[in-house]
């Protein structure tokens, strides 16, 4: 299952573990299939991205 504008290899290729990066796979593996579950697009006007860019912008770093 991929989003309009994820191809079945981009689909495939961000399921493969990044070791090093910080980010717990699984977490974007929910996120992802939770957003494709929802019709919600992976990029673009409203999509998962860009939402979660929003998000992140406005988390303050710690001191």
């Amino acid at each position: 299952m991929t989003s309009d504008n994820v191809t079945e290899a981009e689909s495939f290729e961000a399921a493969e573990p990044q070791r090093g990066t910080g980010v717990d796979d699984r977490l974007v593996e929910e996120l992802v299939g939770c957003a494709q579950a929802e019709g919600l697009q992976l990029t673009g006007e409203g999509g998962l991205l860009q939402q979660l860019t929003k998000r992140l912008l406005r988390v303050r770093p710690r001191r």
